[in-house]
């Protein structure tokens, strides 16, 4: 097959990129920056020769957007808004422009659209949408809003021969430098890895070989559209999350660090304290009745498979290895 990945540059994208490759699929990435064979430049805005790639591809899994990774200025935040909406207009009119559209487009959402909550876990049919939360800061509320004009850019599209599947995705979990799983290691390894505020607030992620078997799951399941939640079906408050992270690496103590302290570390990050302190207790609930098995469910066993790759790169991938996705009902 051939997949076009717009905004497919950062940790994510790679991590997607390398497991279709290695998996046989013909794979161009969408970048502002090309530096290599198999990415052609755009600009996330304006239509241009980078549309003749999705003319005629199978897939388009669009995961541009500027990164949450900083800090919540209002300049930030308009970039993150106009980056993520952008982008998905101008896929969209690409794939509408197509002489031959491809069958599917992934789009690239989150979970954070979801709102902060202790008390149930949030799935596509009855979780709650954030926004109106009482007692968070209420720059919060614009997060969900880029969720949701992200998601609502995309419906808008007209695509009648296009699939379209919003992928609610949690934070990703792989081994490579710059990702989450990196920057939280290294606060574990300082000895900071301990509760946050408490510890309470739920912590969703997926490991990045589900998060690739989900991505390759989705399509092709004909059946599926309309946003999925991609996250492990078993997300677990922050201060047990950093525990088992730290028994994972060996580190025996995680000083814990309250609300101010956890501002002035996200100052000194140069991110922002809702990546911290916001409850995301999402769960995969239509990947779950469609069947789909999670290679990697649990916590424990997810922190001690990434933390032996991030330390043995060179020995590859576990047994649950990218490119391996449950059958298909009958299929």
């Amino acid at each position: 097959m051939k997949i076009v990945l717009p905004g497919g540059s950062g940790q994510v994208g790679t991590v997607l990129e390398r497991a279709l490759t290695a998996a046989g699929h013909q794979v161009v990435v969408l970048s502002r920056r090309p530096g290599r064979p198999g990415q052609v430049r755009w600009d996330g805005r304006t239509l241009g020769a980078w549309a003749r790639e999705i003319d005629g591809c199978d897939v388009v899994v669009n995961l541009a957007g500027r990164s949450v990774s900083c800090r919540y200025t209002p300049a930030n935040l308009k970039a993150m808004m106009d980056s993520r909406v952008d982008s998905a207009r101008v896929v969209g009119e690409a794939i509408a422009a197509a002489a031959r559209p491809p069958r599917v487009w992934l789009q690239m959402s989150t979970a954070t659209v979801y709102a902060h909550r202790f008390d149930a876990p949030n799935d596509e049919a009855t979780g709650v949408i954030g926004g109106s939360e009482p007692g968070v800061p209420g720059y919060w509320a614009y997060s969900v809003g880029i969720a949701r004009a992200w998601e609502r850019e995309q419906e808008r599209a007209a695509t009648p021969h296009t699939r379209k599947v919003a992928l609610r995705s949690a934070m990703v979990m792989s081994p490579d430098r710059g990702g989450v799983l990196d920057v939280l290691l290294r606060l574990a390894r300082l000895g900071l890895g301990g509760p946050v505020a408490g510890g309470a607030q739920y912590v969703s992620w997926i490991h990045d070989h589900d998060f690739v078997r989900a991505v390759r799951y989705l399509a092709r399941r004909e059946d599926i559209t309309g946003p999925v939640n991609l996250a492990a079906p078993n997300p677990l408050p922050q201060r047990a999350f950093m525990r088992v992270l730290r028994t994972a690496w060996g580190v025996p103590v995680g000083l814990p660090a309250t609300r101010w302290m956890a501002e002035a570390g996200a100052l000194v990050l140069r991110s922002d304290t809702e990546l911290l302190l916001k409850s995301r207790r999402v769960v995969p609930g239509r990947l779950l009745d469609a069947g789909f098995t999670f290679a990697h469910p649990h916590w424990p066993e997810a922190a001690v498979d990434l933390v032996r790759r991030v330390r043995h790169p060179e020995r590859g991938p576990g047994p649950a290895a990218p490119g391996t996705e449950p059958a298909q009902p009958g299929r």
